[in-house]
């Protein structure tokens, strides 16, 4: 029997064209902004600040990945919350480990490091995984649009 993380990346046909829409979308959105960072630049970003910036292209990722079809705000927002909030951000930092690559791998680790506070709510473990998932997420934005494509496209959201 599999777990939720190992399901969690299991393709389903149903949502397979949307979660490749929405990453369209985002490889669009990415292009333009990309070429504009050098990799000097790139080297001087701190692990919390690629952190905050992966933090705003994970939620706009999941907020196109729930926009079809059309729901009420209020669906919407519980959809988007479910998936953003740090608990399930850990789970899928644990499942998609095993894809990364050494180099990715390091700005995880680094991600991980720089999370020294948390809310009151979130365990510091789970905080720290959260972090380190959007630490990558920042770093390939700028650094790697395509495979930050490929590895959203492995992720199954809940519908």
């Amino acid at each position: 029997m599999k777990s939720r993380e190992e399901t969690q990346f299991e393709p389903t046909d149903e949502y397979s064209k949307l979660d490749s829409s929405a990453c369209q979308v985002l490889r669009a959105i990415t292009q333009n902004l990309c070429s504009n960072i050098s990799s000097t630049q790139i080297q001087q970003l701190s692990p919390s600040a690629l952190a905050y910036l992966g933090d705003a292209v994970y939620e706009l990722y999941v907020r196109m990945f729930y926009l079809l079809p059309p729901q009420r705000l209020e669906n919407y927002h519980r959809l988007v919350v479910a998936q953003v909030r740090a608990e399930t951000q850990a789970e899928i930092m644990r499942a998609l480990t095993p894809h990364l690559n050494p180099s990715e791998l390091e700005i995880v680790r680094r991600g991980r490091n720089a999370a020294t506070s948390r809310p009151k709510r979130v365990k510091l473990g789970t905080y720290q995984q959260a972090t380190s998932l959007e630490t990558l997420i920042g770093y390939l934005y700028v650094t790697d649009c395509q495979r930050l494509t490929e590895l959203l496209q492995k992720l199954q959201l809940n519908p």
